[in-house]
């Protein structure tokens, strides 16, 4: 059975923009859009109520309605695409959460836009990014215009969770017939002297300065010939940045951008923080949309 792209519908303009994107993104890869609505009792949470006499409370009519008319919208738009609709009783965050071990992608809505000043991703976004069990897609509003011709940027780190993102960012590229870019971040060297001050301990600070220059260069290399391997007539670039942070230099970057992919830190359910510093920040805070790196859960096709 094949894993459907799985977008969080809730009728709000970030989740219908949310749900554009996931139709895009499920035509690309050949796969069924699946939108989802998580639904709670009325009464909601800290209610002291029986279970037994309630039963499990049933939708209602108003979001099944919703549900629906952005599902036939999308039909319309996108005619050969298979939508389905599924309303399950829980939080939306929970709810997708436990879609995505079964989904081939999960697509979330950004609820705004800017640079740090304030949290851009709504809770539901942030939980669904951290503790998904596949690759989740954190898109922008559709009033900020996205150069969908840019290329797929990745950051590049050497780690386990770094070579997945970019072997991902590749599969989006060569799916998009863009170019791709492998950015390699290392700390802007402001404290060192230059050549006149230069003593012995200076010399050795630009030795080693030199040392992780190299390991840099090194580390793009390596990632750029892996995909080349995987898909020979991508066009791909390598990026060295020197910046003092390396959220900052890839969010700037994220600007010409179609898209923005990025590592997680672990995997597991709620219990952990599972999306590094500079993963936060950049799903938070790119002017592109930003592709999370889980893993697959093990098990479903």
């Amino acid at each position: 059975m094949s894993r459907p792209v799985v977008v969080g519908v809730d009728g709000s303009p970030s989740s219908l923009a949310a749900a554009e994107h996931a139709a895009r993104a499920a035509s690309r890869r050949s796969r069924p859009l699946l939108l989802v609505h998580g639904y709670l009792h009325p009464l909601g949470y800290g209610v002291p109520l029986n279970p037994y006499d309630l039963g499990v409370p049933a939708p209602t009519g108003e979001s099944r309605r919703m549900l629906e008319e952005a599902a036939d919208g999308l039909r319309r738009r996108w005619p050969s695409l298979d939508v389905g609709v599924r309303q399950v009783t829980g939080g939306p965050a929970a709810s997708l959460v436990e879609e995505s071990r079964r989904a081939e992608l999960v697509v979330v809505g950004s609820r705004g836009l800017g640079g740090f000043a304030g949290l851009l991703l709504g809770s539901v976004g942030a939980q669904v990014a951290a503790h998904a069990h596949c690759p989740v897609l954190v898109v922008r509003p559709a009033e900020q215009p996205i150069p969908v011709d840019g290329p797929v940027l990745a950051g590049v780190d050497g780690s386990e969770r770094g070579r997945l993102a970019v072997a991902l960012a590749a599969d989006e590229a060569a799916r998009r017939d863009v170019p791709l870019a492998l950015v390699h971040v290392r700390a802007a060297d402001d404290a060192w002297p230059g050549p006149d001050a230069l003593g012995e301990a200076g010399a050795a600070s630009r030795a080693e300065s030199d040392d992780l220059l190299a390991e840099s260069d090194d580390l793009l290399a390596g990632a750029a010939t892996e995909v080349r391997a995987a898909h020979p007539g991508l066009a791909v670039e390598e990026r060295p940045v020197r910046a003092a942070k390396p959220e900052r230099a890839l969010v700037e970057a994220s600007g010409g951008a179609a898209l923005l992919v990025v590592g997680t830190r672990g995997r597991g359910g709620f219990a952990g923080l599972l999306l590094g510093s500079v993963a936060q920040a950049v799903v938070q805070h790119a002017h592109c949309p930003v592709l999370v790196a889980h893993p697959y859960e093990a098990g479903a096709d």
